[in-house]
């Protein structure tokens, strides 16, 4: 049952686009006892449900845009298969704290400017 609440709540934060694997992944490494390379893999393989309904309910209210979304689609392609391959070669617990320190900085970064961007979080429509 405890995997059932881990996923609902990485989904809610992944429709919201916040990356439900930033909560997801430690959910399954502290609570769901799984190492990091299978917490990781789970949640690539639990992303793309998720995915594709945030994608769907974004396009209708017409907040995609398709031109800028296929070069990170393909950029997006050669860096997971980077990021894999680099992943593959460290230590487990190399792996556990790179991704901490990930979340520790991703986290202040959006403390100490994420307000500087605008309610909408776009520099484009700032002031519009």
């Amino acid at each position: 049952m405890r995997y059932v609440w881990m996923g609902l709540a990485a989904g809610v934060i992944s429709g919201m686009g916040m990356g439900g694997g930033s909560l997801l992944i430690p959910l399954l490494t502290l609570l769901g006892g799984l190492g990091q390379m299978e917490a990781q893999t789970s949640n690539l393989i639990a992303y793309l449900p998720a995915a594709a309904v945030a994608l769907w309910v974004h396009h209708r209210a017409g907040r995609v845009r398709w031109k800028q979304a296929g070069g990170l689609l393909l950029w997006g392609a050669l860096g997971a298969a980077l990021g894999f391959g680099a992943a593959a070669l460290l230590e487990e617990s190399v792996l556990r704290k790179g991704f901490g320190v990930f979340l520790i900085l991703l986290g202040l970064w959006q403390f100490f400017l994420g307000e500087k961007r605008g309610k909408s979080g776009n520099k484009e429509t700032e002031g519009a």
